[in-house]
């Protein structure tokens, strides 16, 4: 898995908990968090999508 992706999803984690911790809290910052976490959620997708096809496209050229 890439990096960049690992630190996406790590970011994700961190967020979700933030998040929750401020809605038990009663903090309506929570919901930044949450969109915090759907953003970096987009970026692990599309970081493990791009290498997986980066790994498809250099298996496709070496077996050619």
């Amino acid at each position: 898995m890439p990096r960049l992706a690992l630190y996406a999803l790590a970011v994700c984690v961190l967020t979700v908990a933030a998040a929750v911790v401020s809605f038990v809290q009663g903090q309506w910052i929570g919901v930044v968090w949450v969109l915090m976490a759907g953003l970096s959620s987009n970026m692990a997708w599309f970081s493990f999508r791009r290498a997986k096809a980066e790994r498809q496209r250099q298996q496709q050229t070496a077996g050619v």
